[in-house]
């Protein structure tokens, strides 16, 4: 699979979504742009998705801020080479600095955070997530933002799940495990798709207009 690494490749995406889906076409239409949004995708950038739980943008930003400032370079290395209470000092919660800590140990026992995005999603998925304390929010958003995965969904981003149901046309939220079902019709690009929503989201715009539906399941 091609890494998601340029505006250019988000474009090219949008254009083979909006081809074969009017509902994905009518959303990219009522947006002014669709970002690109990608970090490092390496140690330092699962890090940044871990400081980042449970708070908001600019708490986010500041936690990882302070953490990056302390261990520089942020690499597994120097995380094993210090002790919870510097962890702790550096900014982190104690569950977020274990998490960072087992990272450490996955990455240090043979684990490659860059070579995830050539992994099928449900694969790279698993391998982040059997690391303790990440679930699949982290997974997810570190697969998109930071390794370039091009087909992974966030079914558990609640801004994602909103903007699906007005761009889906549906009568109320759709729970996770059932938009994980109708986001397959956007393979293999739902990590373009599911930047359209964030953007449809934020227009605060209801459900667009369509002239066609597409069955569940068309393909791409």
């Amino acid at each position: 699979m091609d890494r998601i690494r340029t505006e250019a490749d988000v474009a090219a995406a949008l254009d083979r979504l909006a081809a074969a889906d009017p509902r994905i076409a009518a959303a990219r239409a009522a947006v002014d742009h669709v970002p690109l949004r990608l970090l490092p995708g390496d140690f330092a950038g699962m890090c940044r998705i871990i400081a980042g739980q449970q708070l908001s943008t600019q708490s986010a930003a500041a936690c990882y801020a302070k953490v990056a400032a302390t261990f520089d370079p942020l690499t597994a290395e120097a995380i094993l080479a210090v002790d919870e209470p510097a962890l702790r000092a550096a900014g982190l919660s104690r569950q977020k600095a274990a998490t960072v800590r087992a990272l450490a140990e996955a990455v240090d026992a043979g684990l490659d955070l860059d070579t995830l995005a050539e992994r099928p999603a449900e694969e790279a998925r698993a391998a982040l997530e059997a690391i303790r304390g990440i679930g699949r929010w982290s997974a997810d958003l570190y697969l998109m933002f930071c390794a370039g995965h091009p087909d992974i969904f966030p079914v558990g981003d609640l801004a994602v799940r909103r903007a699906a149901q007005r761009v889906l046309g549906l009568a109320q939220e759709p729970a996770p495990a059932a938009l994980d079902t109708m986001a397959m019709v956007w393979a293999p690009h739902r990590s373009v798709a599911a930047r359209l929503m964030w953007a449809y989201y934020r227009t605060g715009r209801p459900a667009p207009r369509t002239k066609t539906s597409v069955p569940e399941g068309a393909p791409l």
